[in-house]
């Protein structure tokens, strides 16, 4: 469990750092992510030590919202003022990440597809 944390923390750190070198405007935690996805994809598997603290996590991801809840509540104010740019800003990323969703899925079908015509599989 110990190890699996450490790991997650390693990610995270590691891609603060890359960020802050490069001077890159994407956050650290993202970068980390993208990290850990990349060295998954290298092992080629989720080691039972990592699924443990992840599943973990995952259970009390609600828990990790609520400092964005204190911060809608500091910036009632702002966000007020500029409520037009947060709601265009809320539907153009919504409808973004939906057709690119949905191109990842029919992309991931497409290959499916392909790969059971060529095994000859059910």
């Amino acid at each position: 469990m110990i190890q699996g944390m450490l790991i997650l923390l390693f990610c995270q750190l590691l891609g603060e750092w890359l960020m802050v070198f490069l001077g890159a405007p994407i956050p650290g935690p993202v970068a980390g992510m993208l990290i850990l996805w990349l060295g998954l994809l290298v092992y080629g598997k989720v080691p039972d030590a990592l699924r443990l603290p992840a599943e973990g996590l995952i259970r009390h991801l609600s828990l990790l919202f609520i400092p964005a809840g204190v911060g809608l509540m500091v910036f009632a104010e702002l966000l007020a003022a500029h409520w037009l740019v947060v709601l265009s800003s809320l539907i153009g990323s919504t409808l973004i990440t939906l057709v690119l969703t949905a191109w990842m899925m029919q992309s991931m079908e497409n290959y499916k597809t392909r790969r059971r015509g060529e095994h000859g599989d059910r």
